[in-house]
């Protein structure tokens, strides 16, 4: 989007609308230009419809990233369900037999295990995981970039979003394209110098900072480019608004 286009929007009151007027305009705007969130329905939704269009229409900045003194003691790890018996199994062989599928509309589908990914090139990042119940804190992630993955596996024309999934049922989210390829999405496998724990969403979580931490899925076993999130359970983009939260959980 150009500099000249930015700033139309911008004075059709976007981001700073104020009013009756000023919002149905912004609201107006985010329709044109496809910026609806699959949970825009409801009390909220004009306000997530906002949140979501103003962002992509003005924010493309990268989450800050810190010096390792400001590395958080312990990395919480916040309660998770007891482990399916398929976990356990691939657990106990080390995650020897962990794959991560990619599908959907890619050119070449196909499957990664953890050794493949830690082949290939890594990024590192120390940023702040931020949790909306209080779980927060500072650490290093690294990780393929999601953005280089997709790249290897072949990005449809019509893909718009990126499902992925948690082996544990049940768990799943969804991103539109650009946080998908925005350079500190990491698929993660490291924590601070270690292999990522279990408890932390190992041996594979997706890392974005740029959103709230439960968006940040643990223990990543699929990944699935589509142009439509009706598909997928309730059709709201994940399970985080069928619990009460919002599917854009944009920082």
């Amino acid at each position: 989007m150009n500099e000249i286009t930015r700033r139309r929007l911008l004075k059709t009151g976007f981001g700073v609308a104020a009013g009756a007027a000023g919002i149905a305009a912004a609201a107006r705007t985010a329709q044109h230009y496809e910026l609806i969130p699959p949970d825009h329905s409801g009390m909220y939704g004009l306000g997530e419809t906002l949140n979501y269009a103003t962002h992509r229409l003005t924010s493309h900045s990268l989450a800050r990233e810190f010096p390792r003194s400001a590395i958080s003691k312990v990395p919480f790890a916040n309660e998770i369900a007891p482990p399916s018996a398929a976990f356990r199994k691939l657990r106990e062989d080390g995650f020897r037999d962990w794959r991560l599928q990619v599908d959907g509309m890619v050119t070449r589908p196909g499957s990664f295990s953890v050794a493949e990914l830690k082949s290939y090139a890594a990024r590192s990042q120390i940023t702040h995981l931020a949790c909306e119940e209080g779980w927060s804190y500072i650490a290093e992630w690294k990780g393929v970039p999601l953005a280089d993955l997709l790249s290897r596996a072949g990005i449809g024309k019509q893909a718009k979003y990126a499902v992925y999934f948690s082996i544990e049922k049940d768990w799943w989210d969804s991103i539109d394209l650009t946080d998908a390829m925005h350079p500190q999405t990491l698929v993660a496998y490291g924590l601070n110098g270690g292999d990522l724990p279990v408890e932390n969403g190992g041996p594979l979580r997706m890392r974005l900072p740029k959103q709230l931490g439960y968006k940040s899925v643990k223990f990543l076993n699929r990944v699935t480019l589509t142009d439509d999130l009706k598909r997928f359970g309730k059709g709201l983009g994940s399970a985080s608004p069928e619990g009460g939260y919002t599917w854009y959980a944009g920082i």
